[in-house]
This record gives C-alpha cells, structure tokens and sequence, in this order.
C-alpha cells in the first residue's frame, strides 16, 4: 500500500502526467519506495477511482491527449492520516543475507564475484544519494523545487530538513552494506586464503 502514499507524496509537489510521473518518480521516491510503470499506472487509475485523485486531459503532441493528475483534499487527508498513524516495522527479505548465512556452500571465487557485484551497486547507490542530497541542500532537485515554490520560507525549510534527514538514513544505510561487505571480504580471505 506504500506506493500509493508514495506517489501522493510525489503528486504535492505539482500536478504531473502518469509519464512525468514514471520519470520524477525514479529520480526522487524510488529511492525509497521502490516501483516500476506496470505498478504505478495501475495504482494512479485506482487512486483516481478511490476519489485520491482527479485527472485532467491535457495536451499531448500535434492531436493527442494525456491525463494529468492532481491530488485531492480526499487524498491529501489521507495521506496525512497515514503520516501520522503509528510505523509498523517490515521484516527485512534481502537474498544477500540469506545467501551470507549459506556461504560455505559456495565456492570461494563465487562468493568473492557476489561481494563484488554487490559491492559496485553499493558504490554507485550511494554516490546517486550523496549527489540527490546534494541537490536537496541546494534546493535545486526538481521535484523539491516544484513542492517549495507553493510553500512560505518555514515550511520549506522544513520540508527540505525533512528530506535530507531521510536521505541522510538512506546514506549511512548505504555506507554500512559497503562496510558489511568489506568484512565479507576478510571473512573469505580468512577462511580461505
């Protein structure tokens, strides 16, 4: 049910097309809410259906149109009802755990191929949420931009600590999978040689 609070989250920033959306959405809250288009198409229909949302037809090339959406007071309210109501925490699902638990079923070359592999991610991950911070710091992140245009100068500030405080997470998140692997490292040359 996340992705439909994420993509309210995203649609207070301006009224967007399901494509702006897609696009907006994995340079911002797929950084933490993670989606793909074949869900979030189907989650703004039934959102729209669910009164969260309105959609407008707007423009689209030389004949075309697209629907542009807009988030409701129904949906604004909701989204603050489930801001506010207690986190449940998530069990963690991460294959990489489970496979580290089973490690000495594999061979050592392998193991060391998947720290690497993981390793890279890791590195390009965070650099990208370093980067995002960066651009949340200096306020020019787009989809910042277009939410602090519409605020006074004390709700921008604080939506804006708001966002670098969750990318903040994000990032010692990151750097703590680099250091975890780094000691998977050891552990297999320890083990192995």
């Amino acid at each position: 049910m996340s992705l439909r609070w994420a993509l309210i989250a995203l649609l207070t920033g301006r009224p967007m097309t399901g494509y702006d959306i897609s696009k907006s959405f994995s340079t911002s809250v797929a950084h933490v809410w993670h989606a793909p288009d074949s869900q979030i198409y189907p989650e703004l229909n039934r959102m729209e259906r669910d009164g969260l949302l309105t959609s407008v037809e707007v423009p689209w090339g030389k004949k075309g149109t697209k629907k542009e959406y807009h988030v409701t007071d129904e949906g604004l309210a909701e989204f603050r009802e489930w801001m506010e109501s207690p986190l449940v925490p998530q069990r963690q699902r991460d294959p990489a755990y489970l496979k580290a638990a089973y490690f000495d079923f594999a061979d050592p070359a392998a193991v060391r191929e998947q720290l690497r592999q993981q390793q890279a991610y890791w590195e390009d991950h965070l650099a990208m949420l370093e980067r995002t911070r960066a651009s949340l710091v200096d306020r020019s992140h787009p989809t910042l931009a277009a939410r602090i245009e519409k605020l006074n100068e004390r709700e921008a500030e604080l939506a804006v600590r708001c966002k670098i405080y969750a990318y903040d997470g994000l990032i010692a998140r990151a750097r703590a999978e680099l250091a975890w692997i780094d000691d998977g490292f050891t552990l297999v040359d320890e083990l192995y040689g």
